[in-house]
């Protein structure tokens, strides 16, 4: 194994140890990278091709994938020992699932409880039905909320594709192009940014490409927080509203990022609704410094939408990483305290059912005295 994902197995080894258990079994493919580099096609379970990573506390780890991700494995993965299986033939992944797994002979271990697949937790829970299961979000969810210093470097990173994305959306937008259109621009900016930056960097199986579907939306249309790009042509007077989550992911790390603008025009009742979405998310932002609990960043939020007479609205903020969505969120009941070094999309957003939604949404870096930008790019109100 190599650094950082060595000094991640042993931490996670140790956390097992403190917690009186013999193994962990890792199913997410986010959490697989996060520990051993390797990622692949085969993580997709809904191709049926689950891979697992099987962490002993006192012995060396073993990942179990398919012959055909064999190769990228070996290539990608800090772990020397893997283990493949054959489609159709000696009842698949159990079969080295269960060798490594009784070689051990665990009698408690930690598994992804909301992660894992469910044919897997079905045969554990048939060969060892006396096994006790602790769920594994606990210790490595505290593990991956705190970023090193590497992978804050990957994430300033980028937070560069993301701002390059915006900048290129925002020229594409003008009366009379589809919503696609602007996606599109949006998709070729960040990528050339993505690729400037790999350009002899040595990451020979990191891709540039930006991809996902991205979330948009224009005109009475941004009142639907999550619809996609249409072929609606944008208007004078539009809203035109870009969501970068879904597609702001670099070396294997996700950005949260939404910026809002108005093409022509905008009226006195969206500036005014911008303008409350915009002075809450700067709350939430002025909140946060170490020790703060999450849940008093959301609070922050919520009493400037109170204010305004928009509440109540949804959750402010969570963190981000190698998953799109990782601990802690910024909402109500989560009480975690903040810590350097945390990573975490801070939000805003109103919704005038029918009519208009206003949305901003930035990542940042939770520093030892208050936050810095991983997206700085302009949110003022900005008519185009």
């Amino acid at each position: 194994m190599t650094a950082p994902y060595e000094r991640r197995i042993v931490e996670l080894q140790q956390r097992l140890r403190d917690e009186g258990l013999d193994a962990a079994l890792v199913t997410d493919p986010d959490s697989i990278f996060y520990l051993s580099g390797y990622w692949g096609y085969a993580s997709f379970v809904s191709c049926g091709r689950p891979n697992m990573l099987w962490v002993p506390r006192d012995d060396r780890p073993a990942i179990v994938t398919p012959l055909m991700e064999l190769e990228m494995c070996r290539q990608l993965s800090s772990v020397a020992e893997i283990k493949d299986w054959v489609d159709g033939a000696d009842g698949e992944w159990r079969a080295p699932l269960r060798a490594v797994m009784s070689g051990a002979a665990p009698r408690a271990i930690a598994l992804e409880a909301a992660q894992i697949p469910g044919v897997v937790a079905g045969f554990i829970a048939e060969e060892w039905p006396d096994l006790r299961q602790v769920d594994l979000a606990g210790p490595l969810g505290d593990m991956r909320m705190v970023k090193s210093e590497d992978e804050i470097r990957t994430m300033r990173q980028a937070g560069e594709v993301a701002v390059a994305m915006a900048e290129a959306g925002e020229k594409a937008i003008a009366v009379g192009v589809p919503e696609y259109e602007v996606s599109l621009a949006v998709i070729d900016g960040g990528s050339r940014k993505a690729a400037a930056l790999l350009d002899g960097s040595g990451e020979r199986f990191t891709s540039p490409m930006i991809h996902n579907l991205q979330i948009m939306q224009s005109g009475r249309d941004t009142c639907m927080v999550h619809r996609r790009p249409t072929t609606r042509c944008i208007c004078d007077g539009d809203p035109v509203y870009l969501c970068f989550c879904g597609i702001t992911v670099f070396k294997g790390y996700w950005l949260g990022f939404d910026r809002e603008f108005f093409c022509g025009s905008v009226t006195d009742e969206q500036a005014r609704v911008y303008e409350v979405c915009i002075a809450a998310q700067l709350a939430a932002l002025d909140a946060i410094r170490p020790g703060v609990a999450a849940e008093e960043v959301h609070f922050a939020a919520d009493s400037v939408y109170r204010e305004g007479g928009f509440a109540p609205t949804y959750r402010t903020g969570r963190g981000t990483g190698c998953s799109i969505l990782e601990g802690p969120e910024l909402k109500a009941g989560n009480k975690t305290p903040l810590r350097a070094g945390m990573t975490i999309v801070v939000d805003g957003g109103i919704t005038i059912p029918g009519r208009f939604g206003a949305r901003v949404g930035d990542s940042i870096i939770v520093t030892d005295n208050g936050f810095d930008y991983l997206t700085p790019y302009p949110k003022g109100l900005k008519v185009l």
